[in-house]
């Protein structure tokens, strides 16, 4: 039975012209109305038309890249590299190559907006997606999003994941490219606990996070394996990727543990925050507190920061080659791209006495 408009309207609740406005494009509406609208047009597999229904297999020029923060160097590293390989011949759909026009979705970390993306890029028949960063942690999502890239992948789109670790129970994406944020996470504590830090504050990034989760295991390892048994709760504190949850988490680490010799920021931006708080307290890096970050953006050399370096701009690369259909994926379709240890000046040994 063919799915109408009609139907889509009774299903998200509004008029036909609704509808049409949120398909079109051509005229505001309401966030709210438009992720109800577009909802229901996924349940229900709603085609536009007959001749769209024909080419629903078929895929556009278009290619989506979803970040979680463009403003974030992080994410916009990644999408610049991944952009720069978009485009020419060799886009892995079978038919003579051509531009393709990259589109940066901004999902500001929101898992109902990451959805929305992607119903919009099914939508437009999009010829390939590159997910970067990490992922929810939450089982609904997670089974919301394999039923959409699934969708997305029998349509004829091409699927990377970059910085983002397999979806369990999908066969939808051509290639994960996974960060080493757990070695990363170990190497860094290893090297404060070598200069002989043993009480050593953490300030992570949200809970629900397989980034977050994977660098604070990380952490946790080195500090087991050196025999480190402390109060892991207390001088860990979660917040957001920024640079003032990097602040305030600090500032509460300092009062809940005024011996804290070295804090590890869940990533550059926050330990910036870091410095800040740590120097607002009258104590300097590292001669005090030493301070250490993850990524190794490009602030961190003139920072000054100690840091674990990811190849960001390489692996952004490598997604929009495998996009593209320009490289082969990895055996497996599975590659974990290693974290490098960069030391600078803001970590030392602990101040004796």
């Amino acid at each position: 039975m063919t799915v109408t408009l009609a139907d889509v309207a009774a299903r998200a609740r509004v008029s036909p012209a609704t509808v049409s406005r949120v398909l079109n494009g051509n005229y505001p509406v309401a966030t709210s109305t438009r992720e109800r609208v577009l909802r229901a047009v996924d349940d229900l597999d709603y085609v536009l038309n007959g001749p769209a229904s024909s080419l629903a297999a078929a895929t556009s020029d278009l290619v989506g890249i979803l970040v979680n923060d463009i403003a974030d160097p992080f994410f916009g590293i990644m999408a610049g590299a991944a952009q720069s390989e978009i485009g020419g011949p060799g886009d892995g759909t079978g038919r003579a190559g051509g531009e393709k026009l990259a589109v940066v979705c901004n999902t500001g970390g929101s898992p109902e907006r990451e959805l929305t993306y992607l119903t919009l890029l099914q939508r437009q028949r999009a010829a390939a997606l590159v997910l970067t960063g990490g992922a929810l942690e939450d089982s609904a999502h997670q089974a919301a999003m394999t039923a959409k890239l699934a969708k997305l992948a029998d349509a004829g789109t091409r699927i990377v994941f970059c910085g983002r670790p397999p979806l369990p129970d999908s066969d939808a994406v051509v290639a994960s490219l996974a960060f080493d944020n757990r070695g990363g996470g170990r190497v860094l504590t290893e090297h404060l606990l070598g200069l002989g830090h043993r009480r050593i504050g953490y300030v992570a990034g949200p809970l629900e996070r397989t980034t977050t989760r994977h660098r604070l295991e990380g952490h946790r390892e080195a500090l087991e394996a050196a025999g480190v048994h402390g109060d892991g709760e207390s001088l860990t504190v979660h917040g957001p990727y920024d640079r003032g949850s990097g602040y305030d988490a600090t500032l509460e680490l300092l009062r809940r543990q005024p011996g804290v010799t070295a804090i590890v920021a869940a990533n550059d931006t926050v330990a910036l925050g870091a410095c800040a708080a740590v120097r607002e307290r009258g104590l300097r890096i590292p001669e005090d507190v030493s301070v250490a970050g993850f990524d190794d953006l490009p602030f961190s050399v003139d920072a000054g920061l100690t840091t674990v370096r990811l190849p960001l701009f390489d692996a952004g690369a490598r997604a929009g080659r495998l996009a593209m259909g320009k490289e082969e994926p990895p055996p497996g379709g599975i590659a974990t791209i290693p974290a490098e240890l960069t030391v600078r000046g803001s970590t030392a040994a602990p101040r004796v006495g």
